[in-house]
């Protein structure tokens, strides 16, 4: 019997700050935390569990592979962390051999659940699950551009003094150097935003770049990043466990899409219950097309040196 439980796979930053957030939005019944550092694990546990009287009440455990056979959803959230002057990209061969060994190890447990990728190079990762489990490609989803839209979403926000909340852009592609920013799509209220006001180049791309730049600037001061992509896995749970059927920038197998096939990347979808439930096809611009086709070639390169 599923319940609304979800099993992390690395109890590290990344791992501990998503059970945290999930325990703050009281979203589960029950999270377990999996690690090979069994003293790490046991002292986040620990603290977690210390939080627990001040938000809704949810049981946090020290895990092992077994409790994925009752949940609902699996964040990986393990392996080697981005350090300074290292791209997401350079961290291909330290964590590919870890999700090779952890992904037939999850759909043996549970053939449903639900996989959130969080390891980078999160895009190049989720690419080899899927090609793992081609018929399971729909239950696994890269956090992807997630975190880069709401970035996104964030300054854009600050510079047209507009909640964030309000703004509907995505930054698409490759979670790293070659993602694109959707700017023919961006629309505040319904309204195109250049209708909305006009934002002089030099602007764009400095909002851009500083968005795609963010974890390497977060990285140098504190060694990781961690609250963002936390509360943006929340929400991508709350939408598998409660089937809120939203629309997420995730990385996915693309099958066709703008030319683009054979590689796992961002692009706006539908989740709820099932994982992806519908694909959506964004008219983009032929400059938008033509960096998205760049964008796969570049992922494409790095999965063949696997």
């Amino acid at each position: 019997m599923k319940k609304n439980k979800i099993t992390i796979v690395g109890a590290g930053m990344v791992g501990s700050t998503t059970a945290y957030s999930l325990i703050a939005a009281n979203l589960c019944e029950e999270i377990a935390l999996i690690d090979l550092d069994k003293k790490m694990v046991r002292s986040q546990v620990m603290d977690l569990q210390h939080s627990v009287p001040f938000w809704g009440y949810t049981k946090i455990k020290m895990g092992n592979y077994e409790d994925l056979r009752d949940s609902k959803i699996v964040v990986i959230a393990c392996g080697a962390a981005q350090k300074v002057n290292e791209t997401r990209l350079d961290l291909v061969n330290k964590n590919a051999l870890i999700i090779k060994n952890i992904i037939p190890r999850i759909f043996e447990e549970n053939k449903d659940i639900i996989v959130i990728m969080v390891a980078n190079p999160v895009d190049v990762l989720t690419y080899l699950a899927v090609s793992a489990f081609p018929k399971r490609k729909n239950q696994i989803i890269g956090s992807g551009t997630t975190l880069d839209s709401a970035r996104f979403r964030f300054m854009l926000g600050e510079y047209l003094k507009v909640n964030p909340q309000s703004i509907l852009a995505y930054i698409v592609g490759e979670h790293g150097y070659s993602e694109v920013p959707l700017w023919s799509t961006i629309s505040i209220g319904n309204t195109n935003i250049d209708a909305f006001k006009k934002i002089p180049a030099s602007v764009k791309k400095k909002i851009f770049e500083s968005a795609k730049n963010a974890a390497y600037a977060i990285i140098e001061g504190k060694q990781a990043t961690y609250y963002a992509i936390a509360a943006g896995v929340s929400e991508l749970s709350k939408a598998i466990l409660f089937d809120k059927k939203t629309v997420f920038s995730v990385s996915h197998l693309i099958e066709g899409e703008y030319g683009i096939k054979n590689v796992c990347f961002s692009l706006p979808v539908v989740v709820g219950r099932k994982g992806i439930i519908r694909k959506i096809k964004i008219k983009v611009s032929a400059e938008e097309k033509k960096l998205l086709q760049k964008s796969a070639e570049k992922l494409k390169q790095v999965i063949k040196t696997l």
